[in-house]
C-alpha cells in the first residue's frame, strides 16, 4: 500500500463529510460543524492553511554534510519524528460510522508506534468517547496521549486518574474546546477554566500537563503560571470561533514569551514535512496533525497511519537536508522567509 491509496480507500469511506481533497484547507467543507469544516464561514480553518503557505524556506547547501537527526525527547521518551497525530473524538459523527472511536484510536496508536512516534487520544459528550480510546492507551503499554475536553474540575481529575493507570506518558487537556458547539447540542457543556482552576487540576497529577488552545502570548504565560508542561498553539482546527488568526501567525509571539520555559506544540493546517519544517523554525518544539491523520487512519488503519507519518518525517528530513541543517536544534527563524 502507498500514500495515493490509502487516500483514495479513504475517500470511499468518508466521502459524505470529507471529500479528502487535494489540499485539505478548509474550502470545499467550510462550516459544516458536525463535520470536518470550520465553524462559520470556515475563515479559521482556511487561514491556517492559507498563511502557512505564505511561509517560505530558504535553501542552503553550503555545509558540511552530516547525518541528519530528525529525533525529539518528550516526556522522558525518545521519537523518531516531532509529529504527532492530534486528538479527535466522535470520528463517526464527523467523519464515518466506518470507524468507531476505538477501532479509530487503535489505527492511530499502532501506526504512530511503528512509525517512532504517538498519538493523543479524544474525549468527548458520552464516556466511551474517552474511555474507549483509553483502553487502547493501556492496551498498547501506555503509549498514547489522552486529551480531556474542559468539564468541571472534578471530571477533569477523575480522568487524569484513569489515564495515570492506564500508562499514558503524559495527559492533555483541549481547553479551547469550551466553545465546542457539538458539545452543547448533545447535552453536556463545557467551559472556561481560569488559572487558579488550572493549578488545582494539574498539581493533582505527576503526569505532565498540556493544555491545547493557546492562541496569544498572554494565554501562553497563564498557562506556564498554571503549571503546565506544554502547550499547544491551536485555534481547534477552525472549529469553535470564526475570524481567528492562523496558529502560525502566532506561534513567534508566543514563543518569544515561554520557549524554554515550557514545551510548545502547535496544530492548524500542517499537511507536509516541509510544513512541520516552517512550524519548528517559528517556534515551536513539535507538530500537531489532525485531520490527515483521520484520512490515513479510515484509509489504511494502522498502516495507513504508519505510511503518512513516514511520509512527514521523509520531507521532514528532506527539507533539512535542503537548508543546512542536521538536527532540530538547527532549524531558527533564521531558515524561514516571512
Amino acid at each position: 500500500m502507498d500514500y495515493s491509496e490509502v487516500l483514495n480507500r479513504a475517500r470511499e469511506l468518508v466521502n459524505e463529510n470529507c471529500k479528502v481533497c487535494k489540499d485539505c484547507n478548509g474550502i470545499v467543507c467550510k462550516g459544516k460543524v458536525p463535520g470536518v469544516g470550520g465553524k462559520g464561514s470556515g475563515s479559521g480553518f482556511i487561514r491556517n492553511r492559507e498563511k502557512l503557505n505564505d511561509v517560505k524556506v530558504n535553501l542552503d547547501t553550503i555545509i558540511e554534510e552530516k547525518e541528519i537527526d530528525t529525533s525529539i525527547e518528550l516526556f522522558g521518551m525518545k521519537f523518531e519524528y516531532p509529529i504527532f497525530a492530534a486528538p479527535i473524538g466522535a470520528v463517526p459523527l464527523n467523519y464515518s460510522p466506518a470507524l468507531d472511536d476505538y477501532e479509530y484510536t487503535e489505527a492511530i496508536i499502532e501506526g504512530c508506534k511503528e512509525a517512532g512516534v504517538i498519538g493523543f487520544t479524544g474525549d468527548g459528550v458520552k464516556d466511551e468517547y474517552y474511555d474507549l480510546p483509553l483502553q487502547v492507551v493501556k492496551e498498547h503499554d501506555g503509549h498514547g496521549v489522552p486529551t480531556i475536553k474542559p468539564w468541571e474540575k472534578e471530571e477533569i481529575i477523575a480522568k487524569i486518574k484513569k489515564a495515570e493507570k492506564s500508562g499514558a506518558p503524559a495527559v492533555a487537556m483541549d481547553i479551547d474546546a469550551a466553545g465546542l458547539v457539538t458539545l452543547a447540542l448533545l447535552g453536556k457543556p463545557v467551559g472556561t477554566k481560569s488559572v487558579k482552576e488550572l493549578k488545582e487540576i494539574i498539581s493533582s497529577t505527576k503526569l505532565p500537563v498540556i493544555l491545547k488552545g493557546i492562541m496569544t502570548a498572554e494565554g501562553a504565560k497563564k498557562a506556564l503560571e498554571a503549571g503546565a508542561y506544554g502547550i499547544v498553539v491551536s485555534n481547534h482546527g477552525g472549529r469553535v470561533l470564526d475570524h481567528t488568526p492562523a496558529t502560525i501567525e502566532v506561534l513567534p509571539d508566543i514563543a518569544q514569551a515561554v520557549k524554554g520555559k515550557m514545551k510548545i506544540f502547535i496544530d492548524g493546517g500542517f499537511r507536509s514535512g516541509l510544513d512541520v519544517f516552517k512550524g519548528l523554525a517559528l517556534g515551536a518544539d513539535a507538530i500537531l496533525i489532525a485531520r490527515p491523520y483521520v484520512v490515513s487512519a479510515y484509509g489504511g488503519r494502522a498502516e495507513g497511519v504508519k505510511i503518512y507519518t513516514e511520509k512527514l518525517g521523509n520531507e521532514l528530513k528532506q527539507t533539512m537536508i535542503m537548508t543546512g541543517c542536521h538536527n532540530l536544534k538547527d532549524i531558527n527563524k533564521n531558515k524561514v522567509f516571512i
